[in-house]
């Protein structure tokens, strides 16, 4: 499956020359059959390549189920359209569910689950994995459905978005292309593949230093307003690690933060075909593409959208936030529930899930 990946690839540049950054990543991550995402339906966990919030246990979920039913009461509908973006195999909207179901008969009951996966092995799962919810489960499907009223949310979404690649020379901005040499994977510079580059670093209020590379993530903006455009009324919230566009775009990260994950392991040695260039180069289709998310800029396009910018906080503070007070805290002290306590250290440990993430809350009435 990995060669098939990486021959996808060669054809490609084969046929029309240098590829850019993001083309390269969703070959890598996408592509039907070969791509990374494309052949499994989890990829998370233990035996997987990455550890998730997810991955904690059902805790995650419980908290994020109090959560949404306080938005929703805010709110006032009498129901409410919970629309999981980049969903895998449905595992976080069950735990949400579940928690719904046992603490808030009333948020369970006015939910309509809409699952968004583009992987189609993830997808597969969704009546399964949701069984127990078989009549909250209202959608699922690779596109985000046309009108919606109620939660959009995303944990880990979009660092997983294919990212152009920009390093700044002598003579202004370049872009980083994936090319051959010699039958090996390597990359170079040339012309920008888009004018939105240079806006998107402006807009940011970024200025690279000479030599600096850049990850610029037009898939994230482009995906937020197109989720902003199709909640009709209700929240979008967003769960991810990265920083905000000064932090992101300084000297101390001037080669960017492009990474692959395999075996827990960061920039693992290649183990297929070679390159002879970074190592994210290394094994397409084998092993997880991401980088860190620029939070000014996702801000900044939610906000052209429409949205209104409720608050942005570490995972520590945002999950502590829905803590107080709650009757999980009671619950958790159980001698029985020492799984759940320790999981709920790994969410907010500090060093850990906790200061590594962030979550974002925009609204539109």
């Amino acid at each position: 499956m990995d060669s098939a990946c990486r021959a996808l690839v060669v054809e490609r540049i084969q046929r029309r020359g240098p590829i850019t950054v993001a083309e390269f990543m969703d070959l890598a991550l996408y592509a039907p059959e070969v791509g990374y995402y494309a052949r499994a339906a989890r990829r998370s966990g233990r035996a997987g390549d990455f550890f998730t919030s997810v991955d904690t246990g059902p805790v995650f979920g419980a908290l994020l189920a109090a959560y949404f039913a306080a938005l929703w009461r805010r709110s006032g509908a009498d129901r409410c359209d919970l629309v999981e973006a980049g969903a895998g195999n449905g595992r976080l909207t069950r735990d949400i569910l579940d928690a719904a179901s046992r603490r808030d008969p009333d948020f369970y009951h006015a939910i309509a689950a809409h699952l968004v996966e583009r992987s189609a092995a993830a997808r597969a799962n969704h009546r399964m994995t949701l069984a127990a919810h078989e009549d909250r489960l209202a959608y699922s499907g690779e596109e985000m459905p046309g009108r919606i009223d109620g939660i959009v949310f995303a944990n880990e979404l979009l660092d997983a978005f294919p990212v152009h690649l920009v390093e700044m020379g002598d003579a202004g901005l370049f872009e980083v292309y994936v090319g051959l040499e010699a039958g090996r994977l390597v990359d170079g510079t040339g012309p920008l593949s888009d004018p939105a580059l240079e806006d998107y670093l402006r807009r940011a209020g970024v200025s690279l230093e000479r030599g600096a590379r850049a990850e610029i993530n037009l898939a994230a903006v482009d995906w937020v307003a197109g989720a902003a455009a199709r909640l009709h009324s209700g929240f979008l919230v967003l769960i991810d690690y990265g920083y905000e566009a000064a932090e992101l775009y300084s000297a101390a990260r001037s080669q960017g933060t492009l990474a692959t994950y395999h075996r827990h392991l960061v920039d693992a040695p290649a183990g297929g075909a070679p390159t002879a260039g970074p190592a994210w180069l290394a094994d397409p289709g084998s092993r997880d593409l991401t980088s860190h998310v620029d939070f000014t800029s996702v801000r900044l396009a939610a906000e052209r959208a429409g949205l209104a910018t409720l608050s942005i906080a570490a995972q520590t503070r945002f999950l502590l936030d829905i803590l107080e007070g709650s009757p999980l805290v009671a619950e958790l002290s159980a001698p029985a529930r020492l799984a759940d306590r320790l999981a709920l250290k790994t969410l907010l440990m500090p060093g850990g899930l906790g200061s590594t993430h962030t979550a974002m809350v925009f609204a539109k009435r």
